[in-house]
């Protein structure tokens, strides 16, 4: 009964296109926002910042504005006829037992599990050697809190197994608290650690474990600045105000982010230190010596270097140090600086990322962002090139030095996640566990292009639809990117992704300069006074899609989150005519002032500052999202997404650029804000609510397209 309304609803709205109807549209009264007189000097030249009084997250003005933005949105989504449809889609498609590599820890091995629609995965355990089906609960994240806004963080554990510290964020803030458990009893044993941030934990032996902080901010937690990162060492037993600082803290020397790592036979301790995302300096501490000094192994932050593995004094370390690529080198620990490094497996052509288990070394490398395997030996002899499972992305190959076996993901933009068990002396793969996802890969396409950017440099997009669509211009399209911080976007399945391409659209990923995919020279080409190359990319991107007749500018739509966010940013005000639909998830989009909250001075490696020089200044403003909004233009229907609790790129990014598009934009297309409660970045966001904000974007996008009904109901080409 409800497809047959559906269809009757259908007909009568082509009955009317026919006789010359046109469309309702939605309509969007907006709350006008107020405008403060604010004004700042850069270089001589005053910039307006009307809408400076939506950053204090802490004001009840502010306050007002989310609620009234909220109901002006939501008002406009409820009236979207196939939300719901949607929203029930993605729900049954998400309903199926999803479960992570196991991995052993003491006498058990632990794995993490989701029964289908928890809103947070659950650990679970059972005595190594036993059958996994008498596995219990371990840890329930899910009981955190009544509506999974509590989320498990980090989980790491003692050298016997028999303690583990584990992480929790609140409201999706990344200050974490941490709880010390006794793994046999489950209880609690210590005060819970607080204001915690960008922390690992590393246990030394049994005693206690590393973890890194800033000092709590005097103003916002959630958005003042935090720029002296510091290393702690807490030995349990002990309270937190006796914990000792092992690293940071000397005014003289800012340091934004350290970190700290014991090694695997728990005899040292390296210190990675950073003012910025790339780049750091590398410290060594002998830990079976008491008192014992810590060494410099790197002074500058002219690289990103690491240490993998060691075998007594010998050392494993990974750089891009002259090598852009990556490479594994070894040193001995007394006298462990660059100039006496030895290669061990040399950089090649292609991006290495390695990893370790079993007395082996994995070197994984992206080819055009597609994984490929190799497996060296101690004394740097390749093994084997790894048979993988087909064309896509790999994850894992770790485990502890005496595994005889691991474990490793598979998956591509049509293939659901699997988990393959790998025989690390005979270098046999064995399925371990297959998706049970309701989606059949064979009803897909899936397919590597190239194309030509502005200044004639090819990129890499991998596009993904069903087969037999007609490739006639007026296929619905997500163009996704982003393009920065040597972060690398390789194929990977997605369940919202699914369900958009169910529906008879196109989702395709460019591998943009400023990402990591073709090594530290592929990302310095998108920072800083090169940043337009990526919205040149991205550009070009669309252009394929638009001149191949994958789609047209009435049925595109651009996405990006945080980095992504101020991609889409930048080009839909570059180039507004280019799509339908803009797409920006907690975006960062005021240049010229993110790097005055949280964490955000630590991004002045890939975008510079407004202080920094009159031309980074002018270089920024002249692309920055916020400032190029123009009087008199029409923009693409826009939904912009963001969290009350992003203490990462706050939320006054995209409370301003949403301000600013309501106030300037001309035309009918909607200028939408969704802020979501108690909620942040985006890690450790509940099920429930990461559900109906797909359903949303996806109701939002198509609708916007000229959609009544879903597509998957009337043919994928049937529009206004």
């Amino acid at each position: 009964m409800k497809n047959l309304i559906i269809l009757i609803f259908f007909v009568l709205i082509l009955m009317g296109c026919k006789e010359g109807v046109k469309f309702e549209t939605i309509d969007v009264k907006y709350h006008p926002t107020k405008k403060v007189d604010t004004v700042t000097n850069y270089f001589g030249t005053d910039v307006k910042d009307p809408y400076r009084w939506l950053e204090d997250d802490r004001s009840e003005e502010t306050k007002i504005w989310i609620k009234n933005q909220n109901e002006v949105t939501f008002g406009y989504l409820d009236k979207i006829p196939f939300r719901e449809e949607l929203k029930e889609r993605l729900t049954a498609l998400w309903n199926y037992e999803k479960v992570g590599s196991p991995f052993k820890e003491g006498d058990y091995t632990y794995f993490y599990k989701n029964d289908g629609l928890q809103n947070q995965f659950v650990v679970y355990r059972y005595k190594t050697g036993k059958d996994p089906s008498t596995a219990e609960v371990f840890l329930d994240p899910n009981t955190f809190k009544e509506d999974g806004t509590i989320s498990l963080g980090g989980l790491s554990f003692s050298e016997d197994g028999k303690n583990a510290a584990y992480s929790i964020s609140e409201g999706g803030s990344d200050w974490r608290k941490v709880l010390v458990m006794n793994t046999e009893t489950k209880e609690i044993i210590e005060d819970t650690l607080r204001d915690i941030k960008f922390s690992g934990l590393s246990w030394k032996s049994n005693d206690g474990f590393y973890y890194s902080s800033y000092d709590k901010p005097k103003g916002s937690e959630l958005s003042a600045k935090t720029d002296q990162h510091k290393l702690f060492y807490h030995k349990i037993g002990t309270t937190q105000k006796e914990d000792e600082l092992v690293f940071g803290g000397i005014p003289s020397e800012k340091h934004r982010y350290v970190g700290g790592r014991v090694s695997e036979d728990n005899r040292y301790l390296t210190i990675s230190a950073s003012a910025s995302t790339s780049g750091n300096k590398l410290f060594i501490k002998d830990l079976s010596i008491p008192n014992s000094p810590i060494k410099v192994i790197l002074d500058h932050t002219d690289s990103d270097t690491y240490m993998i593995e060691n075998i007594g004094t010998k050392l494993f370390l990974v750089t891009n140090l002259n090598a852009p690529n990556k490479k594994i080198i070894t040193v001995d620990v007394s006298s462990p600086t660059s100039e006496n490094w030895i290669d061990f497996i040399a950089e090649t052509e292609n991006v290495l990322s390695p990893s370790k288990g079993g007395g082996n070394f994995f070197a994984k490398y992206m080819v055009d962002a597609i994984s490929k395997v190799l497996q060296y030996d101690y004394e740097g002899n390749i093994v084997r090139v790894i048979k993988l499972p087909g064309i896509g992305t790999i994850r894992g190959f770790r485990s502890k030095i005496e595994e005889k076996e691991l474990y490793f993901s598979f998956t591509n933009y049509i293939t659901p996640g699997s988990i393959y068990k790998y025989n690390i002396s005979e270098g046999t793969s064995d399925l371990y566990r297959k998706s049970e996802i309701d989606f059949n890969p064979d009803n897909y396409d899936n397919k590597q292009v190239f194309y030509e950017s502005k200044d004639g440099t090819k990129i890499p997009m991998i596009i993904t639809h069903k087969k037999g669509i007609e490739l006639n211009g007026k296929n619905p399209t997500i163009l996704y990117g982003y393009g920065g911080f040597n972060i690398s976007i390789t194929p990977s399945f997605s369940i919202t992704n699914a369900v958009w391409m169910e529906q008879g659209g196109i989702y395709a990923v460019p591998n943009l300069r400023g990402g990591g995919e073709y090594g530290k020279a592929w990302h310095d080409a998108g920072t800083k006074m090169k940043k337009q190359n990526v919205f040149d990319d991205f550009i070009a991107a669309a252009e394929y899609l638009i001149d191949n007749n994958y789609t047209s500018s009435d049925y595109l739509a651009i996405r990006g989150r945080s980095n992504g966010g101020l991609l889409v940013g930048a080009t839909m005000t570059q180039r507004p005519d280019l799509m339908k639909v803009a797409l920006t998830a907690v975006g960062v989009l005021d240049m010229l002032r993110y790097h005055t909250f949280t964490a955000g001075a630590g991004w002045a490696y890939d975008y510079g500052t407004a202080n920094d020089s009159k031309e980074m200044f002018e270089y920024l403003i002249g692309y920055s999202p916020l400032h190029n909004v123009k009087d008199g233009v029409e923009y693409p229907a826009t939904l912009i997404t963001t969290g009350d609790h992003d203490d990462r790129v706050v939320p006054a990014h995209s409370f301003k650029y949403a301000a600013e598009l309501q106030n300037k934009q001309t035309g009918n297309n909607p200028v939408l804000i969704r802020i979501e409660t108690d909620a942040g970045h985006g890690a450790g966001t509940p099920l429930n609510k990461t559900i109906d904000q797909y359903a949303d974007i996806f109701g939002f996008t198509l609708y916007n397209m000229g959609y009544r009904v879903l597509p998957e109901k009337v043919g994928n080409n049937l529009k206004k």
